[in-house]
């Protein structure tokens, strides 16, 4: 697959041949929504927390007589029908992770990038590099390639000219290669690679 390269100010800097392997698969919804669960999982917090009847400060003592009064059977204050009482079966501190195999976590990149390209969502820059910190200079830059909601990767070290410009930018998302992910790429509406961020991915799944 054949692919046009830009610079950042939209003039035209060649072409790349894309491989096919990676950016020319017929994107599976079912993998994507796995991987994309996954991430998702991974990244709760898992902190809510609610008190059984052990952790309330309460008194353990029979709340009355057994017999005699009329009245049902209770022994504890803290058990949970009573206001001010533990929770029963509430959620307790825990991690919400599951495994995924590498293969599978792969193959939805893969198909992740593949669906960008099908629907001519991927833009080939040829450097993502500024000369000053200008966040006004970046978006009109952005508007010429008709940025609007986008994934922008970059290569192993990503120019701090660059990405701070774009940090002040909404709807805009700055990645080094080592970040790209399959969430991120599919909650934007375009994707933008550099030609370092294509060859370390055709170096990453060779």
């Amino acid at each position: 697959m054949d692919i046009k390269i830009t610079t950042l100010s939209g003039k035209a800097a060649g072409e790349v041949k894309l491989s096919d392997e990676i950016f020319g698969l017929d994107p599976r919804e079912d993998i994507l929504q796995r991987v994309v669960r996954w991430q998702l999982a991974k990244k709760q917090q898992g902190t809510h927390k609610a008190k059984g009847r052990a952790e309330i400060a309460r008194t353990g003592a029979k709340m009355y007589k057994q017999k005699g009064t009329g009245r049902a059977r209770h022994h504890s204050a803290r058990a949970p029908q009573f206001r001010g009482g533990g929770k029963a079966h509430g959620p307790v501190v825990r991690s919400h992770e599951h495994a995924l195999p590498k293969k599978v976590r792969a193959l939805g990149l893969k198909h992740a990038l593949s669906a960008k390209a099908r629907t001519s969502s991927l833009i080939i820059v040829d450097d993502l590099v500024m000369n000053d910190v200008k966040t006004k200079g970046l978006v009109a830059d952005f508007a010429k390639l008709g940025l609007i909601n986008a994934l922008v990767i970059g290569g192993a070290e990503l120019d701090q000219n660059f990405k701070r410009a774009a940090s002040n930018i909404p709807n805009i998302d700055v990645l080094p290669i080592q970040g790209i992910n399959v969430y991120d790429i599919l909650r934007r509406g375009t994707l933008v690679l550099s030609k370092a961020a294509v060859e370390a991915l055709e170096e990453r799944f060779k």
